[in-house]
């Protein structure tokens, strides 16, 4: 299948934002919130992680090393048109920005993380993903897939229907979101023990926003984050949204707090630009 690209970038001052998606999702999950950072002035770039915007086979065939260097790159690329860089990211992208945040302190000057996810222990998960950490082989995790269960990480059924009705039909069968392989799974879990290896080393101011009724990853993954992260950090946990909090009911919120500690943390964007005309709800949307 010939991947598509859902990258997109949207110029404003001299104070950039990397926003990174998530596990199985697109950039397009993250376009709320950069439609309303760079109407607050900021400059937005969100990447598409390697292995995305395709099919399963595509995806399967990558590893945690090569969502990295999407990231990494961008960040480079981002870094060469703007004095500062804050990222942000959903999930697994968070855990890929605080990597960047490890091994480039010099261009990331502070975290966005919206639902982090290190271990996935969600009240949706089966339970059969306790027994997945003997695991060990990626042959053997790709025989195994884990369902994208309704309510699909939102909380809103408007919005939910809507991003149903935005995925392909795949040979004339309806819609519907996709599973995720467990090789990618074990990738996450590889990406999770380097991200953890390196935690000590990130002195970064950070923002955490996390939902309390994540179906994906439990409130107790920001909380150990909140723990761990060397520089200052500001948590917010929402009260009405499931993990894939960009786009579901509280996402006004997710903007307003991103936004208040972007001015807070870097004085706020210089040179206002309008953003670009985009729609104010993703195209697509799933992360783990």
């Amino acid at each position: 299948m010939t991947s598509k690209d859902y990258s997109f970038k949207f110029k404003g001052g001299r104070i950039g934002v990397l926003l990174v998606h998530g596990l199985c999702g697109t950039p397009s999950e993250m376009r709320f919130v950069a439609t309303g950072l760079t109407r607050a002035g900021y400059t937005v770039h969100c990447p598409q992680l390697a292995g995305h915007g395709a099919g399963m086979d595509e995806l399967k065939a990558t590893t945690w090393q090569d969502w990295y260097k999407s990231a990494e790159d961008a960040l480079i690329e981002l870094k060469k048109e703007c004095d500062t860089v804050i990222v942000g990211g959903l999930s697994t992208g968070a855990l890929l920005g605080l990597l960047l945040a490890a091994r480039h302190p010099d261009k990331v000057s502070g975290l966005t993380m919206f639902a982090p996810t290190f271990w996935l222990n969600g009240w949706l998960i089966p339970w059969y993903a306790r027994a997945f950490k003997i695991i060990r082989w990626k042959w053997l995790a790709n025989m195994i897939g884990f369902p994208n269960l309704h309510p699909h990480g939102i909380k809103d059924d408007r919005v939910r229907q809507f991003i149903l009705q935005s995925l392909p039909s795949v040979d004339g069968k309806p819609a519907q979101f996709p599973a995720t392989p467990g090789g990618v799974v074990l990738e996450h879990r590889n990406l999770m023990k380097e991200v953890t290896r390196n935690l000590g080393a990130i002195t970064q101011p950070a923002l955490i926003i996390h939902p309390r009724e994540d179906n994906f990853a439990d409130l107790n993954n920001a909380m150990h984050l909140q723990r761990n992260l060397k520089g200052a950090v500001e948590m917010t946990v929402l009260d009405d949204s499931y993990h894939i909090v960009t786009v579901d009911r509280q996402r006004n919120v997710v903007l307003e707090r991103t936004v208040a500690f972007l001015d807070r943390v870097t004085g706020g964007a210089k040179a206002v630009k309008p953003a670009a005309k985009v729609a104010t709800l993703p195209v697509q949307a799933m992360a783990a």
